[in-house]
């Protein structure tokens, strides 16, 4: 029996970048502690299919499409995600890109744009749509996840790493604006996590020695666990923190 510290059932929970990664784990767990996911992202095939899965184990899901870069589109994706169980208590906001550069020179407008607008507009607008839901139904709970490429940023990862900079920021700030509301908004700064998206060098052998190299643990992280983090964030385990930012990266030096 789950600690009611940590009890999410019944809750509503908005997770972008829900189908796949970080983020199908995490739908995956919330479902399977009894809270209600929207599982929202770009390609709405693969949200039905997860959505499906869970709701055939017993869960209960949503599919939704949502591109998050899409500024315009955000408020009837919200609209249609707190229509779909009458309230909003949870949002995760997890969809992310990071496609790499030669170099600063040769980072493209459209690039940058991209980045930006997946990994710091879409959150920035999805937290002030789902807080001012949020805080018409009593409050809740926003999770920003964030990398440790935002603390600790290389030449290849330049704008990725400015725009997570950013969340962190977002995070600190929304937290604080938010508050009286009822809401709380954190953040998670991942370090590697076994994910298709990060499959390129997680998976290599020879760039995985390096990676590991790093980590205390000696290994990459896998998707579930990121569960925990999110879990303390979105209960009542955490009714006291707000504005914070945890790292769950495994023990990175250097």
């Amino acid at each position: 029996m789950t600690d009611r510290l940590f009890d999410v059932a019944g809750r509503v929970v908005l997770v972008t970048g829900g189908s796949r990664g970080l983020g199908a784990a995490t739908s995956i767990a919330l479902a399977e502690r009894g809270a209600r996911v929207i599982v929202a992202s770009r390609k709405l095939a693969a949200c039905q299919e997860l959505a499906a899965a869970i709701t055939g184990s017993g869960g209960q899901a949503h599919p939704l499409a949502c591109h998050v870069g899409d500024w315009d589109a955000l408020p009837g994706v919200v609209d249609a995600a707190a229509a779909r169980w009458g309230r909003l208590d949870g949002l995760v906001n997890n969809a992310g890109m990071s496609p790499l550069a030669p170099s600063l020179l040769e980072t493209s407008e459209l690039l940058f744009d991209k980045v930006i607008g997946v990994n710091l507009k879409g959150p920035t607008r999805l937290t002030a749509l789902v807080a001012t839901a949020m805080a018409a139904t009593g409050g809740g709970s926003i999770v920003n996840i964030s990398s440790l490429a935002s603390v600790k940023p290389t030449p290849v990862t330049t704008v990725y790493a400015a725009a997570k900079a950013g969340l962190n920021a977002l995070t600190t700030a929304s937290a604080l604006e938010y508050a009286a509301a009822g809401v709380r908004v954190n953040g998670i700064v991942c370090g590697t996590f076994d994910t298709d998206a990060a499959a390129g060098f997680v998976r290599n052998p020879d760039r995985q020695r390096e990676l590991v190299r790093r980590i205390a643990l000696g290994r990459v992280g896998r998707p579930d666990e990121i569960v925990g983090a999110v879990l303390y964030l979105l209960s009542d385990a955490s009714s006291y923190t707000t504005g914070s930012l945890m790292t769950v990266d495994g023990g990175v030096s250097g």
